[in-house]
């Protein structure tokens, strides 16, 4: 009869091998699904592992957010939105790129490079609004908190087009530097360039005759993306497409208002002709102009909206406040989409400058997939003839290798688990993991079996799988110590290869080395009862 008690580190290892299975091929994976292997190809993956860029092909993007920050500023008293609107003002750029941070120390950030605004000419504005800055005070860059708020947007943006194992990261460069990278596996990188090369910031702008101008029109913003509270996404219509929107309580009564009295629902009905390819604003025309990153895109008349903010001319405009939805309208479908995209995710806070792109063609890329499985079996069976060689003793060889085997597959049920795509550096993680993790059995059977002696009593087996046992989690502490700023610092690949090892390392130590001594211990020895 098996006694539970001298076995329960085999019966945890099979139970984390029937789960990690569960994670691969069953319900409690992250999902993995089809591998694109041209344009209009795929592949069924049976497994729910998810793959990078360098297995499956696609886009890599890295850019660097505009702007210039200075650092350890005194406010003394002055408040925020007094410095932006000054330094604004001073500056000539819209208060939305100025942004003052109090604290210990304070920042102020300025989302324009040093090639449009000097760090000379910033500092100025910056005295200008009461501050004691100097240009040594300033550098090029944004704060911690602007890079992960882009990050967050970027990643939301990329969520919402439903790409699969799209990534955005931010990198430490070597030689100093910030850099966002993003990632899209099967996307091409023009697409990519489209979703993340803009800021994103939208506005309605109203454009209506102005009576001290015959040759401009006068041009009010009266929506940006905080007037939203709820937007129901891009549909096609028969001359473009439509993103259904709905204004917050704050925004409606004023959106009204400015609609009656700048005669959008009166002499305006109907009064726009407009087409953003080849038309600029004309003074004698009443347009709601959809405008993202300064462009106009889209110009039209209020329609039907006009009626339910302005029934029967009465100006009685309640009927639009209970339910103040309605139709932003774009030229085409595509457009209507990132549209859509920009209003739900939010403007970048600056600009991302694009300094590298590279894509790597699907059907490339799934030449990498055998390649590395062949390279980690050939691995696998290096060293399997060298324990065998060594030992010449199945009753060690064939638990060592069934160990090790184990221990990759829990890693790569952790991958389906938690969703890592895994690339060239996850595989070039796996591959270390099966050297080390074969490294430490064979520090433990030598030790044990002290140069292929046999062990006669249960009491000699435990003091040498202790010794053994010992300086395995010396190396695994030093390992995990060695690895972690390569996993906690944003350094591309490198990270990949840290975290695999790292976790392979984690479940050696708790899991598969206690286990492969247990089964060294009932094959090993005479009497296992003896103590």
């Amino acid at each position: 009869m098996v006694d539970v008690r001298d076995n329960w580190r085999i019966l945890m290892l099979v139970v984390l091998c029937f789960v990690a299975a569960l994670a691969l091929f069953g319900p409690l994976g992250a999902g993995g699904g089809e591998t694109g292997l041209a344009d209009n190809q795929t592949i069924s993956d049976p497994t729910n592992l998810q793959y990078g860029l360098q297995l499956s092909g696609g886009a890599r993007i890295r850019g660097s957010l505009v702007g210039q920050t200075a650092e350890n500023v005194e406010f003394a008293g002055t408040s925020t939105q007094s410095i932006e609107s000054t330094v604004a003002s001073e500056l000539g750029v819209d208060p939305i790129d100025v942004t003052a941070r109090p604290g210990q120390p304070g920042t102020v950030e300025l989302f324009a490079s040093s090639e449009n605004i000097s760090q000379q000419r910033f500092a100025s504005a910056l005295n200008s609004a009461g501050l004691d800055v100097s240009a040594d005070d300033i550098r090029n860059g944004v704060t911690d908190a602007t890079r992960d708020r882009a990050t967050d947007i970027l990643q939301s943006r990329v969520d919402q087009t439903g790409l699969s194992g799209a990534s955005v990261t931010t990198v430490s460069a070597a030689t100093g530097g910030e850099f966002i990278i993003v990632e899209a596996p099967g996307e091409d990188r023009e697409s990519l360039r489209e979703l993340i090369g803009s800021a994103g910031r939208v506005q309605v702008v109203a454009g209506y005759p102005d009576p001290n101008n015959d040759t401009a029109p006068q041009m009010d913003p009266i929506l940006d993306q905080g007037d939203f509270a709820n937007i129901q996404g891009a549909t096609r219509t028969s001359d473009g497409g439509s993103v259904g929107v709905t204004l917050t309580e704050e925004a409606a009564e004023p959106f009204a208002e400015k609609m009656i009295s700048a005669g959008f629902t009166r002499e305006g009905l109907g009064n726009c002709d407009f087409d953003a390819a080849t038309d600029d604003p004309s003074p004698n025309e009443h347009c709601l102009y959809t405008v993202v990153d300064g462009e106009i895109v889209y110009g039209a008349a209020m329609g039907d909206l006009a009626d339910s903010i302005d029934p029967g001319q009465s100006g009685d405009y309640s009927g639009f406040l209970a339910n103040p939805a309605f139709q932003i309208n774009t030229n085409s479908y595509e457009e209507a989409q990132r549209l859509s995209i920009n209003l739900e995710a939010g403007s970048l806070p600056t600009t991302l400058e694009i300094e590298s792109s590279e894509f790597l063609s699907p059907s490339f890329a799934q030449a990498f997939k055998p390649l590395a499985l062949v390279t980690g079996l050939l691995a696998w069976l290096a060293v399997s003839a060298v324990v065998y060689f060594w030992y010449r003793d199945v009753r060690v060889a064939i638990p060592m290798l069934a160990t090790a085997t184990s221990e990759v597959f829990l890693l790569l049920g952790f991958a389906a688990a938690v969703g890592l795509a895994l690339d060239l550096s996850h595989i070039a993680g796996l591959i270390a993991v099966i050297g080390t993790g074969l490294d430490d059995l064979i520090i433990m059977a030598d030790e044990i079996l002290q140069r292929k002696e046999e062990v006669k009593t249960g009491r000699v087996f435990q003091s040498r799988f202790r010794k053994a046992f010992w300086v395995i989690g010396i190396a695994a502490g030093t390992t995990i110590i060695a690895m972690s700023p390569l996993a906690v610092l944003s350094l591309g690949d490198l990270q990949g290869f840290a975290i695999i090892t790292i976790v392979g390392v984690i479940i050696g130590v708790a899991v598969t080395r206690p286990a492969y001594g247990d089964v060294l211990r009932k094959l090993m020895l005479e009497d296992v009862k003896r103590k």
